[in-house]
């Protein structure tokens, strides 16, 4: 089977590396504080063996920064389309949930409005495909997929049980993965979950007539921003990534508290040269 490859966070790595990413913008600050630290980050998730990586886009959203979201979503692009010259990879651009994306309850009814700006803006900068990503509540994952789907852009549906896995079911969350598909979704994916409980949801993301993955988190929940020291080393990560492989996940990655040497183990393990 071949094996798609994600890069892993920008969040957490940019405050692994000193980066202040302070809510409500969190990682998209760091296009107007940390630019080239930013693309460093992509440039080295490429040389370890990503073949799909993620503009710094989650939150470049209307709500958070209203009068220049746009120059910053360019601006996210266009560093990630730069960090990436030379390699043979593809550019995703994220849309994330309007509200927090682990209180499903705070999701707005108008969130459509939000999403239908963020695709067709991400496809106007040019990215080669849609991640819809991080999302816990069904009915704005559906719209966001919607959505994107319009822009003609092939499109990615991931869904979150939340870094406690506590946020939706097994069943729930292959239900959300069924409707993103229903909705021209082409591949789904469960992320920011422990990578210890990510075998409960995949078989759930099987038998839908697309490919399916996972990128986890290598640490536990912090009560602020970010994630504890604890976390899981790459090796560890690459097994517990190996079991979902051999469930048939054939998209894997790395999301919070995962870093450069998580990638550069999965593209080991996974990828040939």
């Amino acid at each position: 089977m071949d094996i798609t490859l994600l890069d892993g966070p920008l969040g957490t790595e940019l405050l692994d590396r000193g980066v202040a990413t302070p809510l409500p913008g969190w990682s998209a600050h760091a296009l107007e504080t940390a630019p080239q630290v930013l693309c460093a980050i992509h440039r080295e998730y490429a040389s370890a063996g990503a073949h799909v990586h993620t503009a710094n886009t989650f939150r470049t959203q209307p709500l958070r920064f209203p009068d220049h979201w746009e120059a910053l979503l360019q601006r996210a692009v266009t560093c990630a389309r730069t960090a990436l010259e030379g390699f043979d990879v593809r550019l995703a651009g994220s849309m994330a949930p309007v509200a927090d994306c682990y209180r499903p309850e705070e999701s707005p009814p108008d969130a459509r409005v939000t999403h239908r700006a963020m695709a067709r803006a991400l496809r106007d900068a040019g990215v080669d495909l849609l991640l819809v990503e991080t999302f816990p509540h069904l009915g704005e994952l559906w719209a966001a997929v919607e959505e994107a789907v319009a822009t003609g852009l092939p499109t990615w549906a991931s869904a979150t049980a939340g870094p406690n896995a506590d946020l939706l079911s097994p069943e729930q969350l292959g239900q959300a993965a069924r409707g993103a598909v229903e909705r021209g979704a082409t591949a789904v994916l469960v992320n920011c979950v422990p990578a210890a409980r990510v075998a409960d949801y995949l078989p759930h993301l099987a038998g839908l007539g697309v490919p399916f993955g996972a990128y986890a988190n290598a640490g536990r929940a912090a009560p602020v921003m970010g994630f504890m020291p604890e976390r899981i080393a790459p090796d560890r990560y690459a097994d517990y990534a190996a079991q979902w492989v051999a469930s048939g996940a054939s998209i894997v990655g790395g999301c919070c508290g995962t870093g450069v040497a998580h990638i550069t183990e999965l593209a080991r393990r996974f990828t040939s040269a």
